[in-house]
């Protein structure tokens, strides 16, 4: 992924934000420059990859499989002494056209909330005890405090202030209702672990390989540079 695609993907998130007047934390605003002259003060947004993430999914197609977004706030399962956070909050950005893939978590649960914009269509699958999709059996769907069933596969709509709760090993992917714009999510979930808590179906990457065509306008999660001793 071009590093220029990167930068106007973050410069169009912080759009929708400032629309929607919702402030970040200043480790957000941090230029490069800036995160080289910092030091172990700011280890937990290191350690806990707090910050930008913009993905293509290894797939090198990000206006159609990929999104942006940023985590907020996380702790660390293999620090937990250091990051005692069992918790975890991001901010999601979705154009139409882009899609996120097909995936469960084997620890993580999550509700997914749509703060505003369009319409996300989030489609749901049991899992089997091999870890497949499962494509027949009922899914119980928890939405706002309603539970009910829909057939394996079925595309559950958030319309804004909407949200949908994700159990652990229940597959789902999501895109954007076509016609209804850009999209803002929220994400409220135990701690996050992107390295190793993602089952795809079918295996796509989770990070981005960067093609440095111009300078980064801010870093992404993984990059932060060593703290400043």
């Amino acid at each position: 992924m071009k590093r220029s695609r990167i930068n106007a993907a973050l410069r169009e998130m912080e759009q929708m934000l400032r629309e929607y007047r919702i402030s970040l934390p200043p480790f957000c605003g941090f230029t490069p420059e800036q995160w080289q002259t910092l030091g172990h003060e700011y280890d937990e947004v290191r350690e806990c990859m707090l910050g930008w993430d913009i993905t293509d999914y290894g797939l090198g197609d990000f206006d159609r499989v990929g999104f942006s977004l940023i985590t907020l706030r996380n702790g660390n399962r293999s620090m937990p002494d250091k990051y005692p956070k069992v918790y975890a909050e991001k901010l999601l950005y979705l154009r139409e056209g882009q899609y996120a893939p097909n995936h469960f978590h084997w620890f993580k649960t999550e509700d997914i909330i749509n703060r505003g914009g369009g319409n996300v269509l989030i489609r749901v699958y049991n899992s089997l005890p091999d870890e497949e999709m499962d494509l027949e059996t009922l899914v119980t769907v928890y939405t706002d405090g309603k539970r009910w069933q829909v057939p394996a596969g079925t595309r559950i709509r958030l319309t804004p202030g909407e949200s949908i709760h994700i159990p652990r090993r229940l597959y789902h992917d999501f895109t954007v209702e076509p016609g209804t714009g850009p999209v803002l999510l929220g994400e409220v979930s135990q701690c996050n672990d992107d390295n190793a808590d993602n089952r795809f179906n079918p295996p796509v990457g989770r990070f981005p390989e960067i093609e440095e065509d111009e300078p980064p306008y801010r870093l992404l999660c993984g990059e932060y540079p060593p703290a400043k001793e």
